[in-house]
């Protein structure tokens, strides 16, 4: 849903938000990092990540494309991935799934949002984790949910200029890149948090 939401204009450096090329080094370290700290707020609760896009555009199937990746990656438990190529969160099923995502785990999981957006020219491949909610459809003025504790967003193409053909137009090697340094975080972040689970249940059955 790239098209609906464009690259915030403020700062990213709070304590558990980063911006990073995805060609950085330690793009996958630093955005890990952020990650877990940013899902330490999940307090136990579930975790539901939420890939949002369409694999009818280039640009705009980052999300899907994480979300089939991801799916791919592992299976953690209390995890759980909505949007992938086969099945993908868009404008049109959005409301839905958010409805079927509050029945399925309660009234409050802890939501990771993942989009594409366009952002500036220099900006271009940057991986950005911020504080949520994600509001679709603001860049266009439609009226689309707002939702998630926190967003993972790749700036995929330039905005400014015919979006939508931008984004049918963005390199598809790109956005695999970007997608792929972009699992590879979240797999390090969720293997992480797992682990803490795990322990803090071990101490806590012991005590």
């Amino acid at each position: 849903m790239a098209g609906d939401r464009f690259e915030a204009d403020r700062e990213v450096g709070s304590v558990s938000s980063v911006r990073v090329p995805f060609d950085d080094d330690l793009a996958v370290p630093r955005l890990s990092t952020a990650v877990s700290q940013a899902l330490q707020q999940a307090m136990g609760r579930p975790i539901v990540i939420v890939c949002v896009g369409t694999d009818r555009s280039t640009g705009d199937a980052f999300g899907p494309i994480v979300g089939s990746k991801l799916r791919s990656a592992g299976h953690w438990r209390g995890v759980h991935v909505y949007g992938t190529l086969d099945e993908p969160v868009h404008a049109v099923n959005l409301a839905a799934t958010l409805r079927d995502i509050k029945a399925a785990h309660g009234e409050r999981p802890f939501i990771l949002a993942v989009d594409a957006c366009l952002g500036k020219f220099d900006h271009v491949g940057h991986l950005i984790l911020d504080r949520g909610p994600l509001r679709p459809g603001a860049g266009v003025k439609k009226s689309l949910p707002e939702f998630g504790d926190y967003i993972l967003t790749g700036v995929v193409n330039v905005c400014g200029f015919m979006e939508y053909f931008v984004l049918q137009n963005t390199r598809l090697g790109i956005v695999m890149r970007m997608a792929d340094v972009l699992v590879e975080a979240l797999r390090l972040s969720l293997h992480r948090i797992q682990l803490q689970r795990e322990i803090s249940g071990v101490m806590h059955h012991v005590w």
